[in-house]
């Protein structure tokens, strides 16, 4: 550290807190270690009764933390995410939009594998809303030697940006619910107002919903009708277990170029079913989702709106997290259901 005339500090790194007193009143750092000395601060700093104060030298190969993590941030950023301005040395990684969080695992473990460099995110692939905080960044000390934020700009450069949001899209989803019960009218329906509530929420558009028995000709034939209707995405509930009256995963798979997966492991909601025909995906619903609040449903159908196309491993990437805990008061999605 060095000492100077607060006159001449001006744009220079504070070396140690400064405490301000105010008999009776006040006592505590008016002046924080790592503060960058401005112009308005010298009449603030003499009346403290500092005319001298010890200033950390920066060389031109180093950087302040302020400056070293809006560059850390700049470089670790993609689409739908913006900065806030530093504050203490941290900045925040905030979201521009609704949308879900997508990280690039590589690129982030080799960001913080920089010496004396700090990048911590939210988990990958949630639902986050506008201007929610989705990382922080900073590094460990006052100054850094700028080789390594240049590291850090290498890394984001040739690997990838870290994190990015894909924004939901308003995608028309029809839906088909199956079962001889509620299509001969023996009893209520009560799949259609979760759905409609889901497909909302997600920002999707209701397209139409039918009704079908437990027939593999008739659900098919919905199914197709949907797709010709114009349906983005097609949902079909119900008959999704092993009974014998349950062929719903068996009309699925006979319309579908692909079955992606029958069986999740996530619950509630193991019973799940994905399948695409050519790019429309098809999810079969289970019972579950009529008395759980959250299912797998809920952990597929967002990333689906965000344009995701699911595969295998991302279904098997479920198991770890895949229990929800089924709280009496529902967090959902701040808790560790679907986060690994």
């Amino acid at each position: 550290m060095k000492s100077v005339k607060v006159e001449e500090a001006v744009g220079s790194v504070l070396g140690h807190d400064l405490t301000m007193i105010i008999p009776g009143k006040y006592k505590g750092a008016a002046f924080k270690k790592g503060h960058v000395i401005k112009e308005e601060d010298i009449e603030v700093l003499k009346s403290m009764g500092k005319n001298h104060i010890n200033i950390i030298e920066l060389s031109d190969e180093k950087l302040h933390e302020d400056e070293a993590a809006k560059r850390i941030g700049k470089a670790a950023i993609g689409e739908g995410i913006y900065l806030s301005e530093p504050s203490e040395g941290k900045v925040l990684l905030k979201s521009k939009h609704r949308g879900i969080i997508k990280i690039n695992l590589k690129s982030l473990n080799a960001v913080n594998n920089v010496d004396k460099v700090s990048l911590a995110t939210r988990h990958n692939n949630i639902l986050v809303e506008k201007d929610e905080v989705i990382g922080a960044t900073r590094i460990i000390p006052l100054v850094i030697e700028e080789g390594n934020i240049k590291k850090v700009e290498d890394i984001c450069q040739k690997i990838g940006k870290v994190v990015c949001i894909k924004e939901l899209q308003v995608l028309k989803v029809g839906v088909i619910i199956t079962g001889t019960e509620v299509y001969e009218g023996r009893i209520k329906d009560k799949f259609a107002p979760i759905l409609k509530d889901k497909i909302q929420y997600y920002g999707g558009e209701l397209l139409e919903i039918k009704y079908a028995p437990d027939n593999r000709e008739k659900i098919e034939e919905g199914m197709r009708n949907l797709i010709e209707f114009g349906a983005d995405i097609v949902l079909a509930t119900g008959g999704m277990s092993v009974d014998a009256d349950d062929v719903t995963p068996i009309a699925i798979k006979n319309i579908s170029d692909k079955v992606v997966s029958y069986g999740v492991p996530a619950l509630p909601g193991n019973m799940l079913m994905l399948a695409y025909f050519k790019d429309i995906p098809i999810i079969g619903i289970p019972a579950g989702a009529l008395y759980c609040k959250i299912t797998s449903f809920d952990l597929l159908f967002p990333r689906i709106m965000a344009g995701d196309k699911i595969q295998k491993q991302d279904i098997i990437s479920l198991s770890h997290g895949g229990v929800c805990l089924q709280c009496k008061e529902c967090i959902y999605p701040n808790c560790v259901f679907g986060k690994a």
